[in-house]
């Protein structure tokens, strides 16, 4: 999957059209507010400060440096296809835009790379798909400097999502 992630990424390097990632920091406060009244007051906390961290990150230079373009920004297990060992499909670009690379990454690492039992990062799997994304595209100074960060971004996206969804569902 870090191949096909790295050579999506590099394909789209030229692509000119342009989509917001339509679930991205200024929906993230958008969302938040409506999300919080639901929340333990240690929820509470948590999600606001993480959202006060994205913010303060998106305010960085090293930020502002991150390759950007056209992202899958739901990379997950169920949204690929195997024939057999192969992957032979990515489906499901309902919340494609654009993006930082690096957040499409983290998106894709959160998933591929946890037990799912447990949620625990495998760092095995980690250093494996991060191995196979840069044998295509590898990461800049400023994506390794706010790898974390990112990391916390694509983590903070779905869990905005999900509480969205569980809360205020649609009719």
């Amino acid at each position: 999957m870090g191949q096909t992630l790295a050579r999506m990424h590099v394909a789209a390097r030229d692509f000119d059209r342009f989509q917001i990632n339509l679930r991205g920091l200024d929906w993230w406060n958008e969302t938040v507010p409506s999300v919080l009244p639901f929340l333990t007051p240690d929820q509470h906390r948590l999600l606001a400060h993480e959202l006060a961290y994205q913010n303060h990150v998106s305010g960085l230079s090293a930020y502002a440096g991150l390759p950007s373009g056209p992202v899958h920004a739901d990379a997950f297990r169920n949204n690929v296809m195997f024939d057999g060992e192969h992957l032979s499909g990515v489906f499901d670009f309902y919340f494609a835009g654009t993006d930082h690379w690096l957040f499409d990454l983290g998106v894709c690492i959160n998933d591929w790379c946890i037990h799912w039992e447990t949620g625990v990062m495998d760092h095995t799997r980690l250093h494996a798909l991060l191995n196979a994304y840069e044998s295509v595209r590898p990461l800049h100074a400023c994506e390794r400097a706010l790898f974390n960060p990112m990391l916390r971004a694509a983590a903070l996206r779905f869990w905005v999502s999900r509480l969205w969804d569980f809360h205020l569902p649609r009719e």
